[in-house]
């Protein structure tokens, strides 16, 4: 196995693990002009020992893309309920896919298995998630986007560094300004990793002498495993089970900030899907109510903080741990109670107004339920005397317009 040079030559390295800065409000407002801005970036890019020779020519007569700008603004692709994101993404499509590449690749998959410890079923529900095993890479220039959005005022920072990291691959010769072809954020390859991911851990991993994450599924495959295993991937552990609930349970503990042994969850009345009793060991468990005590529930173990890693929306994060789930034998969810009610967009706006408005930190008022969102929720609950489940529901709502 051949890898990428271990550090960015006279740069600063970059880190790829964690969650990334929060970006600015959706709203802000871009003040500095591109040419001032494009002069100070190859400035900055020129002292931290890119070559200038690489940052003229990438970057010459390069002007930012504004129907980029727009969709990064907007994703409301997020604000759907867990039910809803879940059903779109985590098709018998891919799940058949996903089996199939599996048996397509079983050396490679098993070699990055053994390697790095990750299950087949992971990689591949990343795999099928974020570009349908090739099939929907995008088809921009990935330079021109991450111009874009480095000039931009909502994620500046972060794309400074992914656009350094881009001019590094390119002056390592990984790839052609041309080649990088690819989604409007700026992703490259089959698993969408951004410059930074790629340049830290993309792996020629079938030793053909350059690692290519657009059409080689042993590099794609034993690339993504050994960014999971960064990222601190348990090998051997679970990392999401579908699990039934009682009626009654103490619902401020169902928190990804809460862990509990499986021995505890069993002992509240938690059970597997197929009502059989859990394991009674000491494997710690969150217990996860996307939609609430009368939706589907999940017991998430230590490997699922590494997608939230990959990605921090927590739909997008549980639809494809639940995919990899699918894909390695489990049955479909149960869907819960039936009728959960689920506030429009403009109803959690007001609801995130609201508790803004009692001095809690929802993070940006958008409309899409994140963490902060939830644990906001789950404490106005406790104090209102409701199930502490940090579901959004209309009674909430109303309770909070009525001032309680």
């Amino acid at each position: 196995m051949q890898t990428p040079a271990a550090s960015q030559a006279s740069g600063t390295r970059v880190s790829t693990k964690g969650i990334p800065p929060p970006p600015a409000p959706r709203n802000c407002k871009t003040t500095w002009t591109y040419e001032s801005w494009l002069r100070d970036f190859k400035r900055e890019a020129a002292a931290e020992g890119i070559s200038p020779r690489v940052i003229n020519a990438t970057l010459a007569g390069m002007t930012p893309d504004q129907s980029v700008i727009s969709r990064d603004r907007r994703q409301g692709f997020f604000a759907q309920s867990f039910l809803d994101f879940s059903a779109r993404l985590a098709t018998q499509n891919r799940i058949t896919n996903g089996r199939a590449q599996i048996k397509k690749n079983r050396a490679a998959f098993a070699r990055a298995q053994k390697e790095f410890g990750v299950h087949p079923a992971v990689i591949t529900g990343f795999w099928a998630l974020e570009s349908d095993f090739g099939a929907g890479m995008g088809n921009l220039p990935i330079m021109r986007s991450l111009v874009t959005l480095a000039y931009d005022c909502r994620r500046g920072p972060m794309f400074r560094d992914e656009l350094k990291a881009a001019l590094r691959i390119i002056e390592r010769g990984d790839m052609t300004p041309q080649t990088m072809i690819g989604s409007w954020a700026g992703e490259i390859g089959q698993t969408q990793f951004l410059p930074t991911r790629y340049l830290e851990h993309a792996i020629d991993y079938d030793g053909d002498g350059r690692p290519d994450l657009f059409s080689n599924p042993t590099d794609i495959i034993g690339t993504t495993a050994n960014y999971m295993a960064h990222l601190g991937w348990r090998p051997n552990e679970p990392w999401l089970e579908e699990v039934r609930v009682p009626r009654e349970l103490p619902w401020d503990q169902s928190d990804l900030a809460v862990k509990h042994p499986r021995s505890q969850w069993a002992s509240w009345g938690v059970r597997k899907a197929d009502g059989a009793p859990l394991e009674t060991d000491a494997m710690p468990a969150s217990l996860v109510l996307p939609m609430g005590r009368h939706g589907p529930a999940f017991l998430a173990f230590p490997n699922f903080d590494v997608y939230l890693q990959w990605n921090q929306s927590l739909n997008y994060a549980i639809t494809a741990a639940y995919l990899a789930t699918r894909i390695d034998g489990a049955p479909a969810m149960r869907r819960g109670d039936g009728g959960i009610p689920v506030l429009a967009q403009a109803e959690a706006k007001e609801l995130q107004r609201l508790l803004t408005a009692r001095g809690f930190d929802v993070g940006e008022i958008d409309g899409l339920i994140g963490m902060k969102s939830r644990q906001a929720i789950k404490t106005m609950q406790q104090r209102l005397g409701l199930p502490a489940d940090s579901y959004p529901t209309p009674e909430l709502l109303g309770a909070l317009r009525r001032g309680s």
